[in-house]
Protein backbone atom coordinates (compact mmCIF):
# COMPACT_ATOMS: atom_id res chain seq x y z
CA UNK A 1 0.00 0.00 0.00
CA UNK A 2 1.33 3.16 -1.03
CA UNK A 3 0.71 6.66 -0.12
CA UNK A 4 1.84 10.17 -0.78
CA UNK A 5 2.12 12.27 2.84
CA UNK A 6 1.17 15.75 2.22
CA UNK A 7 2.46 17.98 4.86
CA UNK A 8 5.74 17.44 4.59
CA UNK A 9 7.83 20.40 3.41
CA UNK A 10 8.43 19.38 -0.63
CA UNK A 11 12.11 20.07 -1.66
CA UNK A 12 15.42 18.20 -1.26
CA UNK A 13 18.37 20.33 0.67
CA UNK A 14 20.75 21.78 -1.84
CA UNK A 15 23.76 19.81 -0.29
CA UNK A 16 22.11 16.65 -1.53
CA UNK A 17 21.68 17.78 -4.61
CA UNK A 18 24.97 18.64 -5.10
CA UNK A 19 26.72 15.66 -3.59
CA UNK A 20 24.45 13.76 -6.23
CA UNK A 21 27.01 12.59 -9.03
CA UNK A 22 27.86 9.51 -12.00
CA UNK A 23 29.27 7.62 -8.76
CA UNK A 24 26.12 7.96 -6.38
CA UNK A 25 23.90 5.20 -5.47
CA UNK A 26 20.00 4.70 -6.78
CA UNK A 27 18.39 6.59 -3.57
CA UNK A 28 21.02 9.83 -4.56
CA UNK A 29 20.15 9.61 -8.19
CA UNK A 30 16.51 9.17 -7.19
CA UNK A 31 16.88 12.55 -5.04
CA UNK A 32 18.66 14.22 -7.31
CA UNK A 33 15.65 13.60 -9.90
CA UNK A 34 13.28 14.93 -7.61
CA UNK A 35 11.62 11.85 -6.26
CA UNK A 36 10.47 10.85 -3.13
CA UNK A 37 12.67 8.64 -0.44
CA UNK A 38 10.07 5.53 0.43
CA UNK A 39 10.16 3.87 3.62
CA UNK A 40 9.19 0.10 4.02
CA UNK A 41 7.73 -0.87 7.55
CA UNK A 42 5.35 -3.56 8.23
CA UNK A 43 2.33 -2.42 10.43
CA UNK A 44 3.72 -3.19 14.26
CA UNK A 45 2.48 -0.89 16.95
CA UNK A 46 4.82 0.95 18.39
CA UNK A 47 7.26 0.74 16.61
CA UNK A 48 6.36 1.29 12.84
CA UNK A 49 2.93 1.63 11.35
CA UNK A 50 0.61 4.21 9.57
CA UNK A 51 -1.54 6.35 11.56
CA UNK A 52 -5.34 7.17 10.26
CA UNK A 53 -4.16 10.54 9.03
CA UNK A 54 -2.19 8.39 6.37
CA UNK A 55 1.37 9.59 8.27
CA UNK A 56 4.14 7.02 8.82
CA UNK A 57 4.18 7.19 12.99
CA UNK A 58 5.64 4.88 15.33
CA UNK A 59 9.31 4.98 16.74
CA UNK A 60 11.48 3.73 14.33
CA UNK A 61 9.25 6.26 11.75
CA UNK A 62 9.59 8.94 14.05
CA UNK A 63 14.01 8.64 14.46
CA UNK A 64 14.35 7.93 10.54
CA UNK A 65 12.23 11.16 9.40
CA UNK A 66 14.02 12.97 12.21
CA UNK A 67 17.16 12.13 10.77
CA UNK A 68 16.40 12.55 6.91
CA UNK A 69 14.35 16.17 8.05
CA UNK A 70 17.97 17.00 9.45
CA UNK A 71 19.85 16.17 6.07
CA UNK A 72 17.67 18.07 4.57
CA UNK A 73 15.43 15.68 3.07
CA UNK A 74 11.16 16.10 3.57
CA UNK A 75 10.06 14.07 0.04
CA UNK A 76 8.81 11.10 2.31
CA UNK A 77 6.53 8.20 1.17
CA UNK A 78 5.49 5.29 3.13
CA UNK A 79 5.87 2.03 2.03
CA UNK A 80 3.93 -1.23 4.24
CA UNK A 81 4.22 -4.09 3.63
CA UNK A 82 4.60 -7.67 5.84
CA UNK A 83 7.57 -7.86 7.22
CA UNK A 84 8.55 -10.85 5.66
CA UNK A 85 8.72 -8.95 2.12
CA UNK A 86 10.45 -6.37 3.38
CA UNK A 87 14.16 -7.26 2.42
CA UNK A 88 13.17 -8.64 -0.97
CA UNK A 89 11.04 -5.67 -1.33
CA UNK A 90 13.77 -2.95 -0.62
CA UNK A 91 16.23 -5.40 -3.07
CA UNK A 92 13.77 -5.56 -5.53
CA UNK A 93 13.35 -1.48 -5.68
CA UNK A 94 9.92 -0.85 -4.21
CA UNK A 95 11.63 0.93 -1.49
CA UNK A 96 14.29 2.72 -0.11
CA UNK A 97 14.52 2.48 3.50
CA UNK A 98 13.18 -0.42 5.47
CA UNK A 99 12.11 1.62 8.54
CA UNK A 100 10.87 -2.07 10.59
CA UNK A 101 13.75 -1.47 13.28
CA UNK A 102 15.42 -4.95 12.35
CA UNK A 103 17.90 -6.53 14.62
CA UNK A 104 21.57 -6.90 12.86
CA UNK A 105 22.10 -10.08 12.20
CA UNK A 106 25.07 -11.60 9.75
CA UNK A 107 22.46 -13.29 7.76
CA UNK A 108 20.97 -9.69 7.15
CA UNK A 109 24.31 -7.92 6.68
CA UNK A 110 24.97 -9.94 3.32
CA UNK A 111 21.74 -8.34 1.82
CA UNK A 112 21.68 -4.90 2.90
CA UNK A 113 23.87 -1.98 4.30
CA UNK A 114 22.51 -1.65 7.98
CA UNK A 115 22.84 2.13 9.52
CA UNK A 116 24.80 2.30 12.78
CA UNK A 117 22.26 0.55 15.35
CA UNK A 118 19.35 2.93 16.64
CA UNK A 119 18.45 0.40 19.92
CA UNK A 120 19.14 -2.43 21.99
CA UNK A 121 17.11 -4.85 23.41
CA UNK A 122 15.89 -8.88 24.12
CA UNK A 123 13.47 -10.99 23.14
CA UNK A 124 9.73 -11.49 25.21
CA UNK A 125 6.90 -13.75 25.37
CA UNK A 126 3.29 -13.22 25.04
CA UNK A 127 2.07 -16.01 27.29
CA UNK A 128 -1.47 -16.97 28.85
CA UNK A 129 -2.31 -14.73 32.20
CA UNK A 130 -0.21 -16.27 35.05
CA UNK A 131 1.89 -18.50 32.69
CA UNK A 132 0.89 -21.80 33.53
CA UNK A 133 3.41 -23.27 31.62
CA UNK A 134 6.30 -21.33 33.26
CA UNK A 135 7.77 -20.00 29.60
CA UNK A 136 10.84 -17.87 30.34
CA UNK A 137 13.15 -18.68 27.50
CA UNK A 138 13.68 -20.76 24.61
CA UNK A 139 14.85 -23.66 26.55
CA UNK A 140 11.35 -24.31 28.80
CA UNK A 141 9.65 -23.91 25.33
CA UNK A 142 11.70 -26.42 24.08
CA UNK A 143 11.48 -28.87 27.23
CA UNK A 144 7.93 -28.67 27.43
CA UNK A 145 7.26 -29.48 23.48
CA UNK A 146 5.12 -25.77 23.33
CA UNK A 147 3.89 -24.37 19.96
CA UNK A 148 5.56 -21.27 19.50
CA UNK A 149 4.36 -18.45 17.48
CA UNK A 150 6.36 -15.70 15.74
CA UNK A 151 6.53 -13.71 12.48
CA UNK A 152 7.78 -14.64 9.10
CA UNK A 153 11.47 -13.95 8.97
CA UNK A 154 11.93 -12.65 12.80
CA UNK A 155 15.06 -13.52 14.62
CA UNK A 156 13.22 -15.18 17.25
CA UNK A 157 13.11 -18.21 14.95
CA UNK A 158 16.92 -18.66 14.94
CA UNK A 159 16.97 -18.05 18.70
CA UNK A 160 14.56 -20.95 19.33
CA UNK A 161 15.93 -23.02 16.78
CA UNK A 162 19.58 -22.71 18.62
CA UNK A 163 18.11 -23.61 21.81
CA UNK A 164 16.79 -26.54 20.50
CA UNK A 165 12.97 -25.75 19.99
CA UNK A 166 11.91 -28.34 17.79
CA UNK A 167 11.25 -26.14 13.88
CA UNK A 168 7.91 -28.01 13.75
CA UNK A 169 6.87 -26.37 16.76
CA UNK A 170 7.19 -22.96 15.78
CA UNK A 171 4.58 -21.56 14.03
CA UNK A 172 5.35 -18.75 11.47
CA UNK A 173 2.93 -15.66 10.86
CA UNK A 174 2.90 -13.17 8.78
CA UNK A 175 2.94 -10.38 12.20
CA UNK A 176 1.81 -8.99 15.52
CA UNK A 177 -2.30 -9.35 14.61
CA UNK A 178 -1.55 -12.87 13.34
CA UNK A 179 0.87 -13.99 16.27
CA UNK A 180 -2.19 -12.32 19.07
CA UNK A 181 -5.10 -14.16 16.90
CA UNK A 182 -3.26 -17.36 17.19
CA UNK A 183 -2.52 -16.37 21.28
CA UNK A 184 -6.78 -16.06 21.28
CA UNK A 185 -7.64 -18.41 19.58
CA UNK A 186 -5.38 -21.08 21.76
CA UNK A 187 -3.62 -22.37 18.50
CA UNK A 188 -0.14 -21.38 20.20
CA UNK A 189 1.39 -21.85 23.67
CA UNK A 190 3.50 -18.48 23.17
CA UNK A 191 4.29 -16.02 21.14
CA UNK A 192 7.78 -14.58 20.94
CA UNK A 193 8.47 -10.85 19.61
CA UNK A 194 10.40 -7.93 20.73
CA UNK A 195 9.48 -6.42 24.34
CA UNK A 196 7.83 -2.99 22.98
CA UNK A 197 6.04 -6.02 20.56
CA UNK A 198 4.69 -8.18 22.68
CA UNK A 199 3.86 -5.42 25.57
CA UNK A 200 1.36 -4.10 22.85
CA UNK A 201 -0.41 -7.52 22.71
CA UNK A 202 -0.59 -8.74 25.81
CA UNK A 203 -2.01 -4.43 27.00
CA UNK A 204 -4.64 -5.35 23.93
CA UNK A 205 -6.04 -8.27 25.12
CA UNK A 206 -8.47 -7.57 27.48
CA UNK A 207 -5.88 -9.53 30.43
CA UNK A 208 -5.94 -12.95 29.31
CA UNK A 209 -2.71 -12.32 28.00
CA UNK A 210 0.92 -11.19 29.51
CA UNK A 211 4.06 -10.95 28.37
CA UNK A 212 7.27 -12.11 30.16
CA UNK A 213 10.79 -10.51 31.21
CA UNK A 214 13.36 -10.03 28.81
CA UNK A 215 15.78 -10.26 31.75
CA UNK A 216 15.09 -13.99 31.46
CA UNK A 217 16.60 -14.36 28.06
CA UNK A 218 20.51 -15.23 27.60
CA UNK A 219 22.41 -12.24 26.78
CA UNK A 220 23.33 -13.59 23.29
CA UNK A 221 19.10 -13.06 22.29
CA UNK A 222 19.83 -9.21 22.68
CA UNK A 223 20.65 -7.83 20.04
CA UNK A 224 21.09 -4.64 18.20
CA UNK A 225 18.21 -2.84 15.65
CA UNK A 226 18.66 -0.19 13.00
CA UNK A 227 17.82 0.72 9.45
CA UNK A 228 18.17 -1.02 6.54
CA UNK A 229 19.28 0.13 2.72
CA UNK A 230 20.38 -1.48 -0.03
CA UNK A 231 24.48 -2.69 -0.81
CA UNK A 232 24.37 0.13 -3.71
CA UNK A 233 23.37 2.55 -1.34
CA UNK A 234 26.21 2.65 1.20
CA UNK A 235 26.99 6.28 0.37
CA UNK A 236 23.86 7.17 1.78
CA UNK A 237 24.09 5.42 4.24
CA UNK A 238 27.54 6.66 5.57
CA UNK A 239 25.83 10.46 5.14
CA UNK A 240 22.92 9.64 7.14
CA UNK A 241 25.39 7.66 10.18
CA UNK A 242 26.48 11.36 10.86
CA UNK A 243 23.47 12.43 11.49
CA UNK A 244 21.86 10.10 13.24
CA UNK A 245 25.33 10.04 15.73
CA UNK A 246 24.24 13.10 16.46
CA UNK A 247 20.23 12.16 17.40
CA UNK A 248 20.56 9.15 18.52
CA UNK A 249 20.56 9.48 22.78
CA UNK A 250 19.97 12.97 22.35
CA UNK A 251 17.41 15.01 24.11
CA UNK A 252 15.23 15.81 21.41
CA UNK A 253 15.16 12.35 20.60
CA UNK A 254 14.46 10.76 24.08
CA UNK A 255 11.36 12.98 23.77
CA UNK A 256 10.07 12.80 20.89
CA UNK A 257 9.81 9.00 21.23
CA UNK A 258 9.01 8.74 24.82
CA UNK A 259 5.00 8.47 24.15
CA UNK A 260 5.78 4.82 22.56
CA UNK A 261 7.83 3.94 25.74
CA UNK A 262 11.36 4.36 24.04
CA UNK A 263 13.90 5.46 26.95
CA UNK A 264 17.55 5.51 27.88
CA UNK A 265 17.36 1.58 28.26
CA UNK A 266 17.09 1.12 24.97
CA UNK A 267 19.67 3.08 23.68
CA UNK A 268 22.36 1.02 21.66
CA UNK A 269 25.53 1.83 23.42
CA UNK A 270 28.75 2.08 21.70
CA UNK A 271 28.66 -1.25 19.65
CA UNK A 272 28.93 -0.49 15.79
CA UNK A 273 27.39 -2.01 12.79
CA UNK A 274 30.34 -3.72 11.57
CA UNK A 275 31.06 -5.68 14.86
CA UNK A 276 27.38 -6.75 15.16
CA UNK A 277 27.02 -8.29 12.03
CA UNK A 278 30.19 -10.39 12.81
CA UNK A 279 28.90 -11.21 16.51
CA UNK A 280 24.96 -11.56 15.82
Amino acid sequence: MKMMITGFVAGIALFGMANSSSAAGPLKDRIASGQPIRIGYSNEVPSAYTAEDGKPTGWVNDITLAVLKKMGYAKIEPVETEWGGLIPGLNAGRFDIITGGMFILASRCSNVAFSEPIYRMGDAFLVPAGNPKRLLNYENIRDAGAIMVTGAGYANIANAKASGVDAAKIMEVPGPTEILAAMQAERADVGAGTPVMVKQLADSSGGKLEATNSAAMPKNTFNWGALAFTKADQDFVDEFNKALKEYVGSEEMLTAVAKYGYNKDWLPGDAKTEWICANR
